[in-house]
């Protein structure tokens, strides 16, 4: 395995598998902007998720406002949210990581939204009793325009059919 894209699969898969071990209701809440290419990676990898997940995995389009579906997610009271943003990881380009809120403040992941997604988490916590977590994935190109860059394409796929197959066990 000296193959570091490799690596980074395995390493991903185990970290979401292990994650999701105790999964009983799950929402997924995609983040992102339509006009700013890569940074749509989370609202592409929920679309590629929906009518591939059971009906115990609820799927949510936030794009830009996270917060307008702060409700939504405390009513559903589920018991893992998986929120999917780009972020900025100083990583190659379609690099995904697995982080907790906290993780995120200390490693000073910057999302490119404009509430942070520290707050929206943090209220997240306070408000139901769920396993939150991060899955954010490196932008290539995050100006204006539409569309994912071929490598964010690929690891959107890749990571929506992980997902799926993950929680449909």
């Amino acid at each position: 395995m000296n193959d570091p894209k490799e690596h980074t699969n395995i390493e991903i898969e185990d970290k979401l598998r292990s994650w999701f071990s105790d999964a009983r209701k799950v929402v997924i809440a995609g983040i992102g902007n339509p006009l700013r290419k890569d940074d749509f990676v989370g609202i592409r990898i929920v679309r590629d998720l929906e009518n591939n997940v059971p009906p115990s995995v609820h799927l949510i389009e936030c794009e830009t406002v996270p917060e307008s579906f702060l409700e939504s997610i405390t009513e559903l009271n589920p018991s893992h949210i998986l929120i999917i943003d780009a972020a900025l990881l100083n990583l190659e380009p379609g690099t995904p990581k697995l982080v907790t809120p906290k993780e995120l403040r200390e490693r000073q992941v910057v999302s490119t939204h404009a509430i942070p997604l520290q707050i929206f988490c943090q209220y997240l916590a306070q408000t139901i009793k769920a396993k939150i977590a991060l899955l954010v994935i490196q932008p290539k190109d995050s100006s204006f325009g539409e569309g994912l860059t071929q490598k964010l394409e690929n690891t959107a796929k890749r990571l929506a059919k992980l997902l799926s197959r993950m929680l449909s066990k």
